[in-house]
């Protein structure tokens, strides 16, 4: 494989034909490789993809997507990796600023991170994911891995509160120097040397549809239900009460109040209602398929 590339994009794809081609298109001109690792699509998602210029590797689909898409990455051979869902969307600004961390020298990429616009809110971010994740990186060495604040689209407005914004995540790494583990769908990635941040948005088209936001949340219940499998919850009359009552209450007030959910309008009521539901459904199926009841 040649690793003579400065950017290579990596993403994982199935049935994604209504989003691969304008996630590709938003990162044209930016990169020197893209490698896509798809699930056995049902749909057009391969030949679109293969017809912007992709490399596609067809294989089976996990139910932890992780999985491919740290093969993704592994089959890439750029000194940095620009990891993408497909139903991301890179902004012009965001380009440049990738374009740019890719070739700066250590000691620019430092000064640029000093120097961040929303410095304090990411750092807060992150370490609040740190705090449910453990430590992401090391406090010394060269930067590796980046996150980038996502805006999320939902029902035809992009959130900025309710907890949702920054959302960061891990889209650019150097070459074997960071990983995903590929044993959970919310895990972060291992990364071996520090972690900065870029400060434009990648615009997340996740949910245009209730349909298709029911349809990716059903997964997310189905994977914490098995969590609660794992951790071996308790299964009586105070957990049931603090998983259908208590824990959906504590997060709707969290994030409608706290976290001013409320100023994303009725997108915003609704994400969080949703999302607080997610403890019940998970502990009910939980229950289910441990043939109990309470």
């Amino acid at each position: 494989m040649e690793k003579n590339f400065k950017l290579s994009v990596a993403i994982a794809t199935f049935n994604e034909e209504e989003n691969i081609r304008t996630c590709i298109e938003s990162i044209q001109g930016i990169y020197d490789e893209l490698v896509v690792v798809d699930g056995s699509s049902t749909d057009q998602t391969v030949k679109i993809a293969k017809s912007l210029g992709a490399k596609v590797y067809v294989i089976d689909n996990p139910p932890i997507f992780h999985i491919n898409k740290q093969k993704a990455i592994e089959k890439t051979g750029g000194e940095w990796i620009l990891q993408l869902d497909a139903d991301e969307r890179v902004s012009q600004k965001l380009a440049k600023e990738i374009q740019f961390i890719v070739r700066a020298p250590e000691q620019e990429i430092e000064r640029y991170q000093q120097n961040l616009a929303h410095k304090e809110l990411f750092f807060r971010h992150q370490q609040l994911i740190e705090k449910r994740d453990g430590k992401i990186g090391l406090n010394h060495g060269e930067y590796v891995a980046f996150f980038i604040p996502r805006l999320n689209f939902f029902l035809g407005k992009y959130l900025r509160f309710g907890g949702v914004y920054p959302d960061g995540v891990i889209r650019l790494i150097k070459r074997q120097k960071a990983y995903l583990p590929a044993k959970n769908v919310h895990e972060q990635f291992i990364v071996k040397g520090k972690v900065g941040w870029l400060q434009n948005d990648l615009l997340h088209i996740a949910d245009p549809s209730l349909k298709r936001y029911l349809m990716r949340n059903k997964r997310y219940v189905s994977l914490l239900a098995t969590e609660l499998k794992e951790q071996r919850v308790g299964k009586n009359i105070m957990q049931y009460i603090n998983y259908m009552f208590v824990k959906p209450i504590w997060w709707f007030v969290l994030t409608q109040i706290r976290h001013k959910g409320i100023l994303d309008g009725f997108q915003g009521i609704i994400f969080s209602f949703f999302s607080a539901l997610r403890y019940p459904r998970a502990y009910l199926q939980y229950l289910k398929s441990e043939n109990l009841c309470v």
